[in-house]
């Protein structure tokens, strides 16, 4: 994938299509269309090569994708600057639910954690996890701010917010090096976000692309993945689609469908 985008003015260059990573650690709560088991070792370094084959070089995680950091971290072929790094704070997950904390202390202490776990000494790019409170956290709960002092402290390279609604969205723009919204043919309302962070020079991650496995070709039209790649990587000011699988064709069909938009196929 020779595409590479720049991450909004946060000096990373990022791959179109992002690979994410909650199937590598979670099965629960989870909203995919079919139930799955977690890749054994073999699979999952397998599915990371071709990764890096592919040219794909942005990896999403988070604390509450389960294992998903400590894998990486055990796992992850090549070197540290082969890969883009993203990763979240404020949000746990354990024995099937969610917890949230959103205070510095808490934010400090996750990253260090995820840096640990991912067996690295700096992370590209940490989101706060919104539980949908957006405007609280960005306003009021002092995440963003601690996010700033490990910037200073060359702990984390770039911060941001996977927000919930176009208002946190928006708000995010305002304050942040990167957003992380939803978007998709059939969830178009933050488009509006894409294009003030385009404005700001404010880098964009998109979650649920490819509408989160629930493909229905009779209603997109033709090959449903590029349907919606061509959509999301046409938004003014997106810079990478997170595309969450375990399967190597999958990755592998992705990475062709936005590599056919982008040549302008």
């Amino acid at each position: 994938m020779a595409h590479l985008r720049p991450l909004g003015g946060a000096g990373l260059l990022v791959s179109p299509v992002g690979l994410g990573t909650v199937k590598f650690g979670r099965t629960e709560q989870l909203k995919y269309p079919r139930p799955f088991d977690p890749p054994d070792d073999d699979r999952l370094r397998s599915l990371l090569c071709s990764a890096l084959d592919l040219g794909v070089n942005l990896l999403d995680t988070a604390p509450a994708y389960g294992t998903s950091e400590e894998r990486l971290g055990a796992l992850r072929p090549g070197r540290r600057d082969d890969w883009v790094i993203v990763t979240k704070c404020g949000e746990t997950f354990a024995d099937g639910r969610s917890s949230y904390d959103f205070t510095p202390e808490a934010t400090v202490r996750s990253v260090q954690a995820s840096l640990a776990r991912l067996r690295t000494d700096f992370l590209d790019v940490v989101l706060v996890h919104s539980d949908g409170r957006d405007r609280e956290i960005i306003e009021s709960l002092g995440t963003l701010e601690a996010l700033e002092d490990l910037k200073r402290r060359g702990l984390v390279a770039a911060a941001g917010v996977s927000t919930k609604s176009v208002e946190g969205g928006l708000l995010a723009v305002a304050r942040c090096d990167v957003v992380m919204i939803t978007l998709n043919p059939r969830d178009r309302a933050e488009a509006t976000v894409a294009q003030a962070a385009a404005n700001a020079g404010v880098g964009v991650l998109v979650k649920k692309a490819l509408l989160s496995g629930h493909l229905d070709a009779g209603s997109l039209g033709g090959d449903p993945v590029e349907t919606c790649l061509r959509f999301v990587l046409g938004c003014a000011g997106v810079s990478s689609a997170v595309i969450g699988t375990l399967s190597e064709s999958h990755l592998r069909q992705a990475v062709a469908a936005a590599e056919r938009v982008l040549e302008g196929g």
